[in-house]
């Protein structure tokens, strides 16, 4: 039994403030009561934006200062991994092992971001057609980002926006998932100790329709940096109008398994991809294509690492599988697989749950128009498809609204190479599942997968403005 429960109050302009109501953060796995953290209003979200507008005009942020923030928040974290991935076990269900490797990715990410202020640099243009002007660009921050930030991820997924902000020079606030937002402020926390400056960096917790609408409305927001639904991120643009925003949104991401693959690796290396937390990946494998030559050697095979998955408590290191983010979920998932069995597919493993517990479920005979097919489950759910040629393949794994990324297997290296090209989506990962990212990669969808790329090189240029300067050399 957890023996004290957390208190968190939010940092609004350099302050930690205490709120009228909270929001209680629960543990996914028992179900009790983890957290409480304050919920903004609107006064409190006005503050909010109105410090970090100040701060941008009036508190000197200069490259090297973000350097040493950011390098400095990475060693306190580094410091703190079993403190953070305990967090995020509790919070956000997903197996301690899996949580501990989030934070050492989230160290890397705010590296990798420090490295980038040093790189911030303009260019010299050639003036080919008029003597006596010399032209040339400057970088300057954008000014203030919003950074709206799903659960599934709740600490690296707000550091991979969080990171280039302050490294580009902007004041950042960040909006964290409610059911998970307790790492979020205790990340606050470690980058005011880093020695952000006041205003740099602010929290506020709450709903999408008080704080998220706040945020949106106000026109002295610059930026916006949100993952979560393809719903939302069209709302969001859609309020928004032409100021700038860096979507990641949804996927029903497919992995194909060509007849000359190393099957017995993928077998193993999907059984273990499609359920990893809970499916609650945004690039996680919901599709598998598998040729019909080699189709019932590579079930035969999946189906059995699946088998061998455990399912349970998050904080044991053994377990492979928990809890998802609320029962609600759960219960939507079982609705899409008993829609899915009424229309002709048939279930070759799992489909039950308790509680918010979803087993790893394997699907086939599935066809267009399912919503386990067109839509993001987000749950540990895969459907199988069988093909003939590889045109048919990558056919089918087009036919889809989203293009985040995808996988395959295969020993052919005239088809790596040609098929980047073929496919609808933002990443190819060749001889690997769909679910791979590095933190230093451009990561970014296409169609309802969203627009802008993550990474800290790659996000770091839609937060600074390109100002060109032209000096004339006559007067």
């Amino acid at each position: 039994m957890q023996s004290s429960i957390l208190k968190e109050k939010l940092l609004i302009d350099g302050q930690w403030i205490d709120t009228e109501k909270t929001h209680r953060v629960y543990n996914k796995y028992t179900g009790e009561l983890f957290a409480e953290v304050g919920l903004a209003d609107e006064r409190i979200v006005d503050q909010a934006v109105g410090a970090a507008v100040y701060a941008h005009k009036h508190t000197e942020f200069n490259p090297g200062y973000r350097y040493t923030v950011l390098m400095r928040a990475a060693d306190l974290l580094l410091e703190r991994i079993e403190e953070f991935a305990g967090i995020i076990a509790r919070e956000g269900g997903k197996p301690i092992t899996d949580a501990r490797v989030e934070v050492k990715r989230s160290v890397m990410t705010l590296q990798l971001a420090a490295d980038e202020t040093k790189r911030l640099v303009g260019e010299i243009i050639p003036n080919y057609n008029v003597s006596g002007r010399f032209l040339y660009t400057v970088k300057k921050p954008i000014g203030v980002v919003a950074a709206i930030t799903p659960f599934n991820f709740p600490l690296n997924l707000v550091v991979h926006k969080v990171a280039p902000a302050l490294a580009a020079g902007n004041p950042v606030i960040i909006k964290p998932a409610s059911d998970t937002a307790t790492v979020a402020i205790k990340l606050c926390g470690l980058l005011e100790q880093a020695g952000v400056p006041k205003g740099y960096v602010q929290c506020v917790v709450g709903s999408g329709g008080t704080v998220g609408e706040n945020l949106l409305h106000d026109s002295r927001i610059a930026h916006y940096t949100f993952t979560g639904s393809p719903g939302i991120g069209k709302h969001i643009q859609q309020t928004i109008g032409v100021r700038k925003a860096t979507l990641e949104l949804g996927s029903n991401s497919a992995t194909i398994v060509h007849y000359d693959a190393d099957i017995e690796k993928a077998a193993s290396k999907l059984a273990k991809m499609a359920f990893a937390h809970a499916g609650q990946i945004c690039i996680s494998v919901q599709r598998i294509f598998i040729q019909n030559s080699v189709r019932d050697e590579f079930l035969e095979k999946f189906l059995k690492e699946v088998s061998l998955l455990r399912v349970g408590d998050p904080l044991n290191p053994e377990t492979n599988v928990g809890p998802m983010i609320s029962e609600k979920e759960a219960e939507r998932v079982e609705r899409w697989i008993d829609e899915a069995k009424q229309e002709g597919a048939e279930v070759l493993v799992g489909g039950s749950r308790k509680g918010n517990i979803f087993y790893p479920t394997v699907i086939t005979n599935v066809k267009k128009g399912m919503k386990v097919v067109d839509e993001e489950v987000f749950a540990p759910v895969v459907s199988i498809f069988a093909y003939d040629s590889i045109e048919e393949a990558i056919e089918l794994v087009n036919d889809s609204k989203y293009g985040l990324q995808a996988g395959i297997y295969t020993a052919d290296l005239n088809l790596s190479y040609k098929i980047p090209y073929l496919l609808e989506v933002g990443g190819v990962v060749i001889n690997d599942t769909c679910c791979y990212r590095a933190d230093q990669m451009p990561y970014g969808g296409v169609k309802e997968s969203g627009n802008g790329k993550e990474g800290p090189a790659y996000a770091i240029q839609e937060l600074v403005e390109t100002v060109t300067v032209v000096v004339n050399l006559e007067e």
